[in-house]
């Protein structure tokens, strides 16, 4: 498809396409497989959308679909409580905000607010990851992003979509090879094909979620890398280098919302005035994170 080069646009004009082009779920815990009403109180978004509390699982496959691009490829997101909530801009504005040129290839999917690591933060966590099997098993390949993740630029372009990897995920720290299993994984964002090994890997990992108490589902993935189960089901795993993969900048080491916010703020100002300014990026002065580094 054509991507537009002016992705910062108005926000007004934002929400005003918004509601044609991203499609929102309920995935609850408790409602797995049945799409309800959302009410969002936000000035970015509709006082409300909705689906019908009734509607066949096949909703699914119709937004699917339609936020689907020619290859089958779609980008998923999971949006909380927390995300949307705020007297400014919330995290999904900002989100929203850098991710314009893809628009129409997003499907955000709505969770409960559940406490960091709690309990029920960890059913989240799975139902998470059965979701997205289900959405392997219809056929379509997708990119996960977590929703505190800026996007620069158009991934697609850097993660080579003729190549034949079936995972490229991105890692807290690259050991200098793409191709090692030492890379400590990071689930908040991965490109993930769909074929009979990707699947085959997501309902191994959903499969022990009962033997995992108290570790949330990216540790187990990566606990199942290390005991060869990647190499067990013939998996191709790149990981992303996320020094020169610059194209996102994910707010993983902070720990309020609200210093997310504050210095993601600050990081899509940065990138705006540095595409304004022709400067390479050696000359150019990015601001300083100091929520982040603040919040702990």
């Amino acid at each position: 498809m054509d991507y537009s080069k002016n992705s910062t646009g108005n926000l007004s004009v934002l929400s005003f396409l918004f509601v044609a082009v991203v499609f929102i779920f309920i995935w609850s815990p408790s409602l797995p497989n049945v799409f309800s009403s959302i009410q969002i109180n936000n000035p970015c978004f509709p006082s409300y959308m909705t689906t019908a509390m009734d509607a066949p699982k096949d909703d699914l496959e119709k937004a699917l679909g339609e936020a689907s691009m020619g290859n089958k490829t779609v980008i998923i997101a999971i949006v909380n409580k927390a995300y949307v909530e705020g007297r400014q801009k919330t995290m999904l504005d900002l989100f929203i905000d850098s991710f314009w040129p893809l628009i129409n290839h997003l499907l955000l999917v709505t969770v409960d607010q559940k406490l960091y690591m709690s309990d029920k933060f960890i059913e989240m966590m799975w139902i998470r990851t059965l979701f997205l099997a289900d959405v392997l098993k219809r056929g379509y390949s997708f990119i996960f992003t977590d929703t505190d993740i800026m996007w620069l630029r158009n991934p697609f372009t850097r993660l080579d979509q003729d190549e034949e990897d079936d995972l490229r995920i991105s890692c807290d720290r690259l050991n200098g090879n793409q191709w090692s299993e030492a890379n400590p994984i990071n689930t908040g964002f991965y490109y993930v094909r769909s074929n009979n090994k990707a699947i085959a890997l997501f309902d191994s990992w959903y499969a022990k979620r009962h033997n995992s108490t108290g570790m949330k589902e990216q540790d187990v993935l990566d606990d199942m890398k290390r005991r060869g189960e990647f190499k067990r089901l013939g998996l191709k795993v790149r990981y992303l280098n996320t020094l020169y993969f610059i194209t996102i900048v994910h707010a993983n080491c902070c720990r309020t919302i609200n210093a997310k916010v504050a210095d993601l703020t600050l990081v899509l100002q940065d990138w705006k005035k540095f595409k304004a300014t022709n400067q390479k990026a050696a000359s150019f002065n990015w601001s300083g994170h100091n929520a982040c580094a603040h919040s702990w």
